[in-house]
């Protein structure tokens, strides 16, 4: 298939391309932002996704310095290793195909565990529609803070989008709430 821009055709999978390039530009100013924050104030970060299959544990690894507060991360794509690796509750797992607020504040608790970490982020869900998404695309994503759940919520992507794209969405807005947060918690500290 060949999408015309201009006057150059370009196919999706050039476009695909294209938007992973763009998705990395775009993103270095909030890399910037989230890995001096995190040296600033000496914490550390893990990361435990599904449906983003990586992007985040890729993101952290682009930040200047990352080995100094990012810990690492666990890409866990099945129901069984969400299980094993991740310590969600299997009936609930099974029940909702691994895709639900408490899955993912579960892995996001429990990756921070594992790594030892200060924040941790997770995220459960889907990027292409399926029979179990019930033909929709979306994702829950968590952040803990020392063990405290501070953020969970859901993110509605329109069905048609495609796979890539809706992978990079889901990590850009996710970094996104992060540096949310750590504005938020600079202003605590501020205060206290």
């Amino acid at each position: 298939m060949i999408l015309k821009n201009s006057k150059i055709g370009i196919s999706s999978e050039e476009l695909s391309v294209r938007s992973l390039i763009y998705f990395i530009m775009e993103l270095q100013n909030l890399f910037k932002y989230i890995g001096n924050y995190l040296l600033e104030v000496d914490e550390t970060i893990a990361v435990a996704e599904s449906v983003t299959s990586g992007f985040l544990q890729f993101s952290f690894s682009q930040m200047k310095d990352a080995s100094k507060f990012y810990k690492g991360g666990i890409t866990a794509y099945t129901p069984d290793e969400k299980i094993n690796l991740l310590k969600v509750d299997e009936s609930e797992a099974l029940a909702c195909d691994c895709v639900s607020p408490n899955i993912a504040e579960t892995m996001a608790l429990n990756v921070s565990k594992i790594f030892k970490s200060d924040w941790s982020i997770a995220v459960t869900g889907y990027a292409t529609p399926v029979p179990e998404s019930k033909q929709k695309l979306y994702a829950y994503f968590a952040i803990v803070y020392k063990g405290q759940v501070i953020l969970s919520e859901k993110l509605d992507l329109h069905s048609r989008t495609k796979q890539v794209n809706a992978q990079l969405y889901y990590t850009e807005f996710i970094l996104g709430c992060f540096k949310l947060e750590l504005d938020k918690h600079h202003e605590n500290r501020s205060i206290s």
